[in-house]
């Protein structure tokens, strides 16, 4: 299949079932090289507080979305960067519209924030298991979505979309593992069994959402994901690639205040 570099076929309807889950890790740079870069220019994306990056992450049950942001956690200064995962809307939420849980946990210009499961959540799940009013404009929440997205990159917040593109026996041998391994049942819901069985119906949903969704200021990247160090290696790469676009440089300096202060320190002037 003829792939753009976004992971999208260039022909065709979007149909993420028959995109590519398993794929080699050539031309794809290390992950410990990627790491090393995200460490670095976070650092000068937080020196020049400009603009701020929003990691979106989303993918079935036991994608990896959790272990995929704790890998690039292990790069990102701690004073500059959040995650956040979000589940059904409850309660409070439920009584707002549904871009007002997702306002309060945006990053700050200089930060990094990760989600895990995001405003999507809100054309995805909540399509399938409705939690509020029946009803709902759907088509209206991907305007909004598209709106709200180009708002904040007008507003110097960088977004960078992912759908982690899981194959339907690997999300198995997943969901098997959290049921076999007792240190990973804690990460077993039932609810898992509900996207499970609904999978074919969640996956159409995706198609739709993601071909609704997919803009210049906010490209969804399609990453294949039945290899985890591969897809994680892919998404480094993509974060260091961004960070690096955003603050090649630290701020500049103002040369005479810093020579005026080192005299000082020196003892060099009174």
């Amino acid at each position: 299949m003829d792939l753009d570099p976004y992971g999208w076929p260039r022909a065709g309807a979007l149909d993420v079932r028959q995109l590519p889950t398993a794929v080699g890790a050539q031309g794809v740079a290390p992950l410990a090289d990627s790491l090393d870069r995200i460490h670095e220019y976070q650092r000068r994306l937080y020196a020049g507080r400009r603009y701020g990056v929003l990691l979106v992450v989303q993918g079935l049950d036991a994608a990896g979305k959790d272990s995929l942001i704790r890998t690039l956690a292990r790069a990102l200064d701690p004073a500059a960067f959040r995650a956040h995962a979000f589940a059904r809307p409850l309660g409070e939420e439920v009584r707002h519209d549904f871009l007002w849980r997702v306002w309060r946990h945006l990053p700050e210009r200089g930060e990094v924030v990760a989600f895990n499961r995001s405003h999507y959540e809100a054309v995805l799940a909540e399509r399938l298991w409705p939690t509020g009013d029946i009803g709902v404009d759907w088509r209206g929440r991907y305007r909004a979505i598209n709106e709200f997205e180009g708002h904040l990159h007008r507003e110097g917040t960088r977004l960078l979309k992912v759908w982690l593109n899981t194959s339907e026996d690997e999300q198995r041998r997943r969901l098997l593992k959290r049921l076999d391994k007792p240190r990973k049942r804690w990460k077993f819901d039932p609810s898992d069994m509900d996207s499970w069985r609904a999978r074919d119906r969640y996956l159409a949903l995706v198609n739709e959402t993601l071909t609704a969704t997919h803009t210049d200021h906010a490209p969804w990247h399609l990453i294949p994901n039945d290899d985890k160090p591969s897809a994680r290696a892919r998404v480094a790469g993509l974060l260091a690639d961004l960070l690096e676009s955003l603050a090649p440089e630290y701020p500049r300096e103002d040369i005479d205040c810093i020579e005026h202060y080192r005299a000082l320190l020196r003892g060099e002037e009174d």
